[in-house]
């Protein structure tokens, strides 16, 4: 029920899910297994500018690329250029550093330690208009069977009180 309502919010507000100021996270690819797995979801906290430049290697960052998508890898290496810090990344499943440097500034945020395996699929697939379809009927149909059930059970109790119950003639 709290990820449905976290669905629905973050839908209706357009943005991220966000649960106690953490950004909720589908992780899409493996190359951070087995840290996480391909389908979790992950909190990250957003971080400050000043907090940006105080990362170290082995931290877990969300940084965005110039085609702006969303990567969440380690932190291999940290390297200083005067005001401006780059941190090299790596997926822990990939065998080598990423290509491009991440600059301070496109980092989003940091990883909390906090994972729920699988959830993303469900998050994913709520998100599509089958999901979202599902979501609204999805409750209506359930009441409407256990409903059904109830008038089913009262129609049962009724005939087995009318079996029982002695008929009077009237003569």
């Amino acid at each position: 029920m709290v990820m449905v309502f976290l669905i629905i919010s973050s839908k209706a507000s357009g943005g991220e899910p966000q649960v106690l100021g953490y950004q909720l996270k589908t992780v899409l690819s493996g190359s951070m297994e087995p840290t996480f797995q391909t389908g979790s979801v992950i909190a990250v906290k957003p971080l400050s500018s000043d907090e940006k430049l105080a990362l170290k290697k082995g931290d877990i960052i969300t940084f965005q690329t110039s085609e702006e998508i969303l990567i969440t890898h380690r932190i291999a290496k940290v390297n200083s250029s005067g005001e401006h810090v780059l941190y090299d990344t790596k997926g822990d499943n990939n065998k080598t550093i990423d290509a491009d440097p991440v600059l301070s500034d496109n980092i989003v945020a940091l990883y909390s330690g906090f994972t729920i395996p699988y959830v993303g699929y469900f998050i994913d697939f709520t998100q599509s208009k089958e999901g979202a379809a599902l979501l609204l009927i999805g409750p209506g149909l359930l009441l409407l069977a256990y409903s059904g059930f109830c008038i089913y059970q009262g129609l049962r109790e009724m005939e087995s009180t009318e079996k029982l119950t002695p008929k009077k003639k009237i003569v």
